[in-house]
């Protein structure tokens, strides 16, 4: 998760340098059930309205939460599916908070209504996100059912009234685009502190005409939006957070970004930047599916680490003896292509490699849906160096 809001704040008042900290464990994104009442377009998950075989039973829950708490997780991040639907959702979130875990719920947003909003609210849920496509005819559409963006309304108008603290949550594509400044408009209305933008996690186009892709250019809008915006929020003293996840060259963009604003700070965002550290994915973000097979993210359901019934999370996330914990927990990690030759690979780590492996079958390929170009990257000097020290003819 790339927190734009709190780099924005350190343009406008920087603060000394502190050292990286490092989590004492991963986020974990629990999958709690796999059920869900809508069937969208954009879901990786594969979610349907029907019981799946092989979910994991309250006790094992408790088991497995057990662990995380003695391997030092500090979040819960309750998901699905729709979470609303398992019946005992609200005891697993009791049991969460009581462990002292942050915890926060992940959601349609459509089945939360004057029935369950008392128990939504008794649990002291620290963050509910409630995903909003687009506009009412566009987020149906993605959501592939009709009343779905009046019921999501509900529920975050809802949740807000209790007091609950509530996200938009909106995954960019190529069709919903242009309904951004919509939904930061609807932020404003709704009076939401927190906007979270995620890009799509799309195999990508690879090098070919990468500077007049029309994806990636549309990508490069979007982020100037949302700069612009927590920047301008910042200014005005306002208490929003704006965030993305699933695409970590957007540390580098802020930092060009920061070039041309504030140059004379863009040497200390760097340094943020780098603390940063880009993609944590099977390092610090981690995923539990519906069954309890471990995953190094949400994206990364077709690869199992091991699964919690046969060994504890705790010692599954520390086992490099599988190769692709390996390659994801090395340091630097070893990724060829545009990410092994680009300057700014200390901020970013190579991006989401999913991606990668979507498109070439290799996980340690560049990243294909790296909206930079070569030159802001540092690959056109490098060419330009090498041609100027080579001997003339």
């Amino acid at each position: 998760m790339f927190r734009i809001s709190g780099f924005m704040r350190e343009l406008v008042n920087p603060s000394p340098l502190r050292p990286r900290r490092q989590p004492p464990g991963p986020v974990v994104i629990w999958n709690l059930v796999r059920r869900c009442n809508l069937t969208c377009k954009h879901c990786y998950s594969i979610s349907a309205d029907k019981e799946f075989a092989g979910e994991l039973n309250f006790d094992e829950v408790c088991r497995v939460m057990d662990d995380l708490h003695r391997f030092r997780v500090p979040v819960l991040i309750l998901s699905g599916g729709e979470p609303l639907l398992r019946p005992d959702i609200f005891d697993i979130a009791h049991r969460a908070k009581q462990m002292g875990f942050y915890v926060a719920l992940s959601t349609n947003g459509t089945l939360i209504d004057r029935e369950n909003i008392g128990k939504i609210a008794a649990v002291e849920f620290d963050y509910v996100g409630i995903s909003i496509d687009g506009m009412r005819e566009t987020h149906d559409g993605f959501r592939r059912k009709t009343g779905a963006y009046d019921a999501a309304l509900r529920g975050l108008r809802l949740c807000r009234e209790q007091g609950i603290k509530v996200g938009l949550r909106f995954t960019m594509t190529e069709k919903n685009s242009v309904e951004l400044p919509f939904l930061l408009k609807l932020m404003d209305e709704e009076r939401v502190d927190k906007f979270y933008f995620s890009h799509l996690n799309y195999a990508g186009r690879g090098n070919k005409n990468r500077e007049s892709d029309a994806f990636l250019n549309t990508t490069r809008k979007a982020m100037d939006l949302l700069f612009e915006r927590a920047l301008s929020d910042v200014q005005k003293e306002k208490s929003t957070e704006f965030v993305t996840g699933n695409n970590d060259a957007d540390g580098v963009y802020l930092l060009q970004w920061a070039k041309k604003r504030f140059p004379d700070r863009a040497g200390h965002l760097r340094s943020l930047l780098v603390r940063w550290g880009g993609n944590s994915s099977g390092v610090n973000i981690s995923n539990i599916d519906n069954v309890g097979n471990v995953h190094p993210d949400t994206m990364w359901w077709h690869y199992s680490l091991g699964n919690v019934r046969e060994r504890p999370f705790s010692s599954i996330w520390v086992d490099t003896s599988d190769p692709v914990m390996a390659g994801l927990k090395a340091r630097p990690r070893n990724i060829g292509g545009r990410c092994n030759r680009c300057c700014h690979f200390d901020i970013c780590a190579g991006n989401t490699r999913i991606r990668a492996l979507q498109l070439t079958g290799d996980p340690w390929a560049e990243d294909p849906a790296c909206y930079l170009t070569d030159r802001e990257i540092g690959i056109c000097e490098e060419q330009e160096r090498d041609m100027a020290s080579a001997p003339s003819r």
